[in-house]
């Protein structure tokens, strides 16, 4: 079993790194909130004062961060993880931030004679509870194959999407794609509720036909088809507008620097982003519906 080293032990963080003690890992943590450290030790986990203390033994670190800039700095910065780790140390970086800072960050790694692999995940809170996270994989062949034993500890699907990078291209234009399809979900619903037809009439003849899609069939944004969607639970996060917005955003500054045309990605930013600031940022990105429902009655 190997020493690993995780950094950021929050919502999804936490129980990664509580799946990789139970595969029987030594798992050192290190979050900002002493309360996330205190779970891991619950779990049976470690901890850190410092990146310093992290890295130095680790066989591989793995990191859940906010954003690129977290993630540059944590790295490569002067008291970062390249400075202080071992050559050879595998580095896995799960953060979903910008396709630049993940290359950037990979360069240096290679540059330290550390395999990194950037390995984004789908699945939720309950996921990394589970342990079936799907991840996205961007990094070179050995470094994926040196990488999957542990993904495979906290997740069901492991993709390997290509190069440096690829795995943060993959997340962002997948969430890109699902922001689009829930609001094209919702509206559906809206519409349907102003012509007097039954919401669930709509998901039996739907879930079936031509406008078939996850944001309909798995998570609902209307209570009653779906039990298990956040639409029946008030809109309690399972996946939360403000994250969903965080991706947007990025999938719009890809779209910028690449030169691609992504018109409706940038209207459903623009739409999460009046969701968000409205005070609905904690609010799973499926209770939109709700905000188009009032633009609608507005």
């Amino acid at each position: 079993m190997a020493k690993v080293g995780f950094i950021g032990l929050g919502n999804m963080g936490g129980p990664m790194a509580a799946n990789l003690v139970k595969a029987g890992h030594e798992v050192r943590g290190l979050d900002l909130s002493a309360e996330a450290k205190a779970r891991l030790v619950e779990a049976g986990g470690k901890t850190a004062d410092n990146l310093a203390e992290l890295a130095s033994d680790a066989d591989v670190i793995v990191s859940m961060l906010p954003a690129g800039a977290h993630v540059r700095k944590v790295y490569a910065g002067e008291d970062g993880i390249l400075a202080h780790a071992r050559p050879g140390t595998l580095l896995i970086d799960s953060s979903t931030i910008d396709v630049e800072s993940a290359r950037f960050v990979a360069a240096a790694a290679e540059k330290a004679g550390m395999p990194m692999v950037d390995a984004p995940v789908s699945g939720g809170v309950g996921g990394a509870s589970a342990g079936t996270l799907t991840f996205m994989v961007g990094g070179p062949d050995a470094a994926f194959e040196a990488a999957r034993p542990y993904l495979d500890v906290m997740g069901k699907t492991i993709v390997h999407a290509g190069g440096a990078g690829t795995g943060q291209a993959a997340k962002i234009c997948n969430n890109m794609l699902l922001g689009i399809s829930m609001i094209g979900t919702c509206e559906a619903f809206v519409l349907a509720e102003r012509l007097g037809l039954d919401p669930q009439k709509l998901f039996d003849i739907s879930s079936t036909a031509s406008g078939q899609c996850w944001s309909l069939t798995t998570y609902c944004p209307v209570p009653g088809p779906v039990p298990t969607s956040p639409a029946n639970r008030d809109y309690q996060p399972g996946f939360a507008a403000a994250m969903m917005l965080k991706d947007l955003k990025l999938a719009q500054e890809a779209a910028h620097a690449s030169g691609a045309s992504t018109p409706l990605g940038a209207e459903a930013a623009a739409l999460y982003n009046l969701f968000c600031n409205g005070g609905d940022a904690n609010t799973d990105f499926s209770g939109i519906v709700r905000f188009l429902r009032g633009k609608t009655e507005a």
